[in-house]
């Protein structure tokens, strides 16, 4: 799976989580940006993540998100 399916799968996932059909990811994004992003959507949109891409995040993983980017480049390192 390359880096745009995985933006792709990733821009559903936002989409339904946040309830935001309009709703673009760029790799600079924070939670800061989406209106809906809170702890517990955070962790729904986590789950989401997990299930759809088969893996698992760890808690200091986890710690280390501040953006769509760093998700985005955690999701790559762990599907490789």
């Amino acid at each position: 799976m390359d880096k745009k399916e995985i933006i792709e799968k990733l821009t559903e996932i936002f989409r339904t989580v946040f309830n935001n059909t309009d709703l673009t990811l760029q790799e600079e994004m924070t939670a800061d940006d989406v209106d809906a992003w809170d702890s517990l959507t955070h962790m729904l949109m986590i789950s989401k993540v997990e299930k759809t891409f088969c893996i698992k995040i760890k808690l200091r993983e986890l710690n280390k998100l501040n953006t769509v980017g760093n998700l985005i480049d955690l999701i790559e390192s762990k599907i490789a």
